[in-house]
């Protein structure tokens, strides 16, 4: 985790200088205005420790003002770089049609203080809508016909969520709406697919107790994601606990005799002493086969071996980049980004965009969904 951290803040502080780079260049700032600039940025760049400070110090109702302040600066910065960094390209381009073609493309360019205002206002724009598309839940829906289901059960209804991030900006107002959802799809299994928690369990009163209302025929199960690590891992499963759910920790079940749930641990938990890893696969082998089986990681990956002992594997994680354009990145990393896949041996992969949001309270071309996956008895077997 601490590699995490240093490539994080590498990262986040190369895009700050980068900023603090273009504000020089385009309006030229006096040493008292760039040595405030410099102290502003530095600030920004060390608030998401100061969050976790404050909150490990009860300080919330501060912890909370930071929070939203840093992270919002986040997004806005996140924006601000792509967009500078298109035009910086864009300039590039020109320069190398320039020097292969011999024309002059100056025209064309933007000047310093046009390309600063334009990444500004870039930034902003997305923004604000960003800010409101995080709060707009969608409903996705996946449908599969299988013999697996019986023909007495006709069909099962699955919810799931993943990645929502309770905290200290995605509280009990966020939750209540995605309860809704959950509520309006009735459900017969949920789903939670890690990332649940994300801070000071201890802090988060009344939130379990919002989930745990929730009782659907055949139960509620979840998985560990990275996050649950990171908040401290027996506190985070606690509290999962509290909301009702049966954490599955390299184990399955059967539930209600009608469907295998299989849970795995995330690696993150790898770090842990004493913590050793089960091979997916022995753990799929060892639930009723004639049953539908639903795999639960929190990441999405697919290990090879496991194909053809499960029917649906459902992950999160990737939040399908949550804001444009770092969802292009996530291909880097899983050739899966976002919903339904097909694997050989009638094995497939639903990943979810998540639920909630991570760091920025902003969502840009990736909005947070409920699914709600129906399996459906195919009209072959008993």
């Amino acid at each position: 985790m601490s590699l995490f951290f240093l490539a994080f803040f590498l990262i986040y502080g190369g895009a700050h200088l980068y900023v603090f780079s273009k504000v020089k260049a385009a309006l030229s700032p006096g040493i008292p205005a760039s040595l405030f600039l410099a102290l502003f940025l530095f600030l920004m760049v060390v608030t998401p420790v100061q969050v976790r400070v404050l909150e490990n110090r009860g300080l919330e109702t501060f912890a909370r003002f930071m929070a939203y302040t840093g992270y919002l600066w986040m997004g806005f910065i996140f924006l601000f770089f792509t967009a500078s960094l298109a035009i910086d390209i864009y300039h590039g381009l020109l320069r190398l049609a320039g020097f292969i073609f011999h024309w002059n493309y100056s025209a064309l360019f933007c000047d310093k203080r046009t390309a600063l205002i334009l990444s500004v206002a870039w930034a902003a724009a997305a923004g604000v809508y960003g800010y409101f598309e995080a709060r707009d839940i969608r409903i996705e829906r996946v449908v599969i016909n299988t013999p697996k289901i019986s023909r007495a059960a006709g069909k099962i209804t699955i919810v799931q969520i993943s990645d929502v991030h309770l905290g200290l900006i995605v509280r009990g107002e966020r939750l209540k709406r995605i309860i809704a959802e959950i509520r309006r799809a009735s459900p017969h299994l949920l789903i939670s697919t890690g990332d649940l928690v994300d801070g000071q369990i201890n802090r988060m009163t009344g939130l379990a107790e919002l989930l745990q209302d929730i009782r659907p025929e055949l139960g509620k199960f979840a998985v560990t994601g990275n996050h649950e690590v990171y908040a401290g891992l027996d506190q985070a499963i606690g509290f999962t606990e509290r909301a009702g759910f049966r954490v599955l920790r390299n184990e399955g079940i059967t539930a209600g005799g009608l469907i295998n749930v299989v849970g795995i641990d995330d690696p993150a938990i790898g770090k842990i002493a004493g913590f050793r890893p089960v091979p997916e696969k022995s753990l799929l082998l060892k639930v009723p086969p004639d049953r539908f089986t639903l795999l639960l990681k929190h990441r999405p990956s697919v290990d090879p071996e496991s194909l053809g002992h499960f029917d649906l594997q459902l992950s999160g994680h990737v939040h399908k980049g949550q804001i444009f354009p770092f969802n292009l990145l996530t291909f880097v990393f899983y050739p899966v980004r976002t919903g339904f896949a097909q694997y050989p041996r009638n094995s497939s992969l639903y990943v979810s965009r998540g639920t909630g949001t991570w760091g920025p309270p902003i969502r840009l071309m990736s909005p947070p969904e409920v699914t709600v996956i129906e399996l459906i008895h195919s009209g072959k077997g008993k």
